[in-house]
């Protein structure tokens, strides 16, 4: 095998391991929010006058 053909694999690899890299880090639950990530359990509703009235 030559060197070019080397370092195209290898290249290679680490794109597809960058990719999942990425893939993995967006589908993986964040330990400091819920697993929808919209940032909604974040509001505080204690403020709001109830509407039922």
């Amino acid at each position: 095998m030559d060197i070019q053909f080397i370092l195209m694999i290898a290249i290679f690899v680490l794109a597809v391991a960058y990719i999942g890299r990425l893939v993995y880090r967006s589908v993986s639950p964040k330990s400091n929010s819920c697993s929808t990530g919209c940032g909604k359990c974040a509001a505080n509703f204690d403020q709001i006058p109830d509407l039922k009235k």
